[in-house]
């Protein structure tokens, strides 16, 4: 049914149970993966301070998005065929981008990454990709109750 599944991962519980999912769906479709993460943003307030504490900030930024890609191509099986795509551009725009030009069928997402205070004062990005993609998006929720349940499906659109 699909072959070739979009991953957003951002170390967050709801993105590792996406990747989980994904994973699952793969496996049963014999379909490729493709892992997409973000650098964080560097606050513009960081932009005041001294360059080299701002350099660092930037290659923590960079060090923690490599980490987080790294982790994520780790749990995939290595049977699976799995690319990892580093990106600096806002997390919403290179993965609607990354849809068109990796002709992926499916996006798998976390309802929640690591930035809730900032998806709640702009949106989501799950929200902004639901409402963007031209392909189906699965939303996953990770079960903050019991780790042993299903996770919740929250929405799947074209």
């Amino acid at each position: 049914m699909f072959h070739n599944i979009l991953v957003a991962v951002d170390g967050s519980p709801d993105a590792e149970q996406a990747l989980t999912e994904a994973i699952d769906l793969a496996e049963g479709e014999h379909a490729p993966l493709t892992l997409i993460t973000a650098v964080a943003q560097v606050p513009t307030t960081a932009y005041t301070t001294v360059g080299e504490e701002l350099r660092r900030l930037v290659e923590e930024a960079h060090a923690d998005a490599e980490t987080i890609l790294q982790r994520a191509r780790e749990r995939v099986p290595h049977n699976l065929p799995v690319t990892a795509v580093l990106t600096e551009r806002p997390i919403r725009a290179a993965l609607i981008d990354q849809i068109a030009t990796g002709a992926h069928d499916l996006v798998v997402m976390g309802s929640r990454g690591r930035g809730a205070v900032r998806a709640a004062l702009l949106g989501s990005v799950s929200h902004y990709v639901l409402h963007h993609s031209p392909v189906p998006v699965l939303i996953i929720h990770a079960d903050r109750s019991r780790e042993t349940r299903a996770p919740e499906l929250t929405a799947v659109a074209e």
